[in-house]
């Protein structure tokens, strides 16, 4: 069967990919990207950093790094201490837009270094305000904005601010319901991984905290149902599921969830995390769905793999947290807001939505040849630079198979589950390092078929 190439907006009516159980052998934690046992994992070990060992022995063993210490970044490619190359499809989960060792970032980050690193918001420091005014201006919706460090701090607050609004209306507790949908992943701390509807990442941190409903992803009539009973503060997801299996929102489905929270009084809330910041060929995904949401949360290549994240906050909501009800010790330092402005200023570009427009028509033009040639993939699906390639029925649980023989053939890939590949490169990569990185897939495809036919 041919690969099914959605359009840009990837508005097919594939079901979310299932996340299975953990590989054979590898412990009981799920929500762990385990590699597999393949060839290409063994053909890696062979070349064991010493390094490595450190990590074996002092790391609390909650991942699974593959088998390589990455030393130095150019752009869209990395080496390893061994001095092989790798071109990097990962861009450290979405997070390094402008790519490794970017030289305004690093002007910016060099720069704010020889002047002052931290404060905490006890005073005022001239970066983050800045990026303050920067980012509302950018939003084209917000009013004010909360800074912290990370995109799990940046939902806390959201799932924080929410509850506080619904309060201030004189709502009791139980009417502060928070809808988010399965497939969906909004982060590890405790309120963050509870809105996340995967039992996976939840199991074994019982008990939870309540106030959280689940629904199926795409799905309006299930929302009218679920909101109909009037207890529901806010809907919040992804425009582009990330961790799910990259399934972006159906074309009209962010309409009619804003429709539904307008009706029912409810904040929307928009985790752009991974789908903000130019990745999907827009600033932020929800631009091209045409809505206005209450909330974004922001991090990642905000900040181009300088720790931070942000809470956008529109009029709704933006005077109901006041002093005190909330705070962070390092967000909006004034390090990680100088690298913030630079990387807000590039990603918001004309010339980064261009070419993110023309390397993700490269990525899935050159992903066709590929399943024509090795027939392994049942679909390609996302938007702009944020795309993923589902493999076929009889490939299932593989992805990690075929990450192994991506990284020996000297490519960096990333899973969203067992059964899809994900593509989340620099949103300024370069012709050569597209087309040089599909040529190592080739490779690395063909290895993983003649690999499975051994098997």
């Amino acid at each position: 069967m041919a690969v099914v190439m959605e359009g840009a907006r990837g508005d097919g009516t594939a079901p979310v990919p299932a996340l299975g159980p953990p590989q054979a052998g590898h412990g009981r934690f799920p929500f762990i990207e385990y590699p597999s046992d393949s060839k290409a994992a063994t053909a890696m070990s062979t070349s064991h950093d010493p390094l490595i060992s450190l990590g074996e022995q002092y790391y609390l063993p909650i991942y699974h790094p593959r088998d390589m210490v990455l030393e130095r970044g150019q752009g869209s490619r990395v080496w390893d201490r061994a001095g092989r190359d790798y071109i990097d499809f990962g861009a450290g989960i979405a997070v390094c837009g402008l790519g490794h060792a970017n030289p305004e970032l690093i002007a910016a980050l060099t720069e704010q270094a020889g002047k002052l690193w931290h404060t905490s918001n006890v005073f005022y420091s001239e970066p983050p305000l800045h990026l303050a005014r920067e980012l509302v201006e950018a939003s084209r919706f917000a009013k004010r904005v909360f800074l912290c460090n990370s995109g799990t701090e940046a939902n806390e607050a959201a799932i924080k601010l929410v509850r506080r609004w619904a309060a201030a209306q004189g709502r009791p507790p139980e009417r502060r319901v928070v809808i988010t949908f399965r497939g969906s992943f909004h982060g590890r701390t405790l309120a963050a991984v509870t809105a996340t509807a995967q039992p996976k990442y939840q199991e074994g941190y019982e008990p939870l905290p309540g106030g959280f409903r689940y629904l199926d992803f795409n799905d309006p009539q299930a929302l009218a149902d679920a909101m109909a009973g009037g207890d529901v503060a806010a809907v919040m997801l992804e425009p582009v599921q990330g961790e799910g299996g990259v399934v972006p929102a159906k074309v009209g489905f962010l309409r009619q969830v804003r429709a539904l929270c307008d009706l029912h009084g409810a904040l929307l809330v928009l985790d752009e995390i991974q789908s903000g910041m130019g990745r999907t060929g827009s600033l932020f995904a929800h631009w091209q769905d045409e809505v206005v949401p209450d909330i974004v949360t922001l991090a990642k290549a905000l900040g181009g793999g300088f720790p931070i994240g942000a809470m956008l906050v529109g009029p709704r909501a933006a005077e109901i947290m006041r002093y005190g009800a909330h705070g962070t010790t390092f967000g909006g330092n004034p390090l990680a807001a100088a690298v913030a402005r630079v990387s807000l200023r590039r990603l918001a570009s004309s010339e980064i939505a261009a070419n993110v427009a023309r390397q993700s028509q490269a990525l899935r033009d050159g992903l066709a040849k590929l399943d024509a040639r090795h027939g392994l993939f049942a679909q390609v699906r996302g938007r702009g630079l944020m795309l993923g390639v589902v493999l076929k029925p009889e490939y299932a649980g593989k992805a990690g198979a075929v990450l192994d023989h991506a990284a020996n053939a000297g490519l960096l890939l990333l899973q969203a589950g067992p059964d899809v590949l994900r593509f989340v490169p620099a949103l300024n990569i370069g012709d050569e390092d597209v087309a040089e990185g599909l040529a190592r897939l080739d490779r690395a495809l063909a290895g993983f078929v003649m690999a499975s036919k051994v098997a």
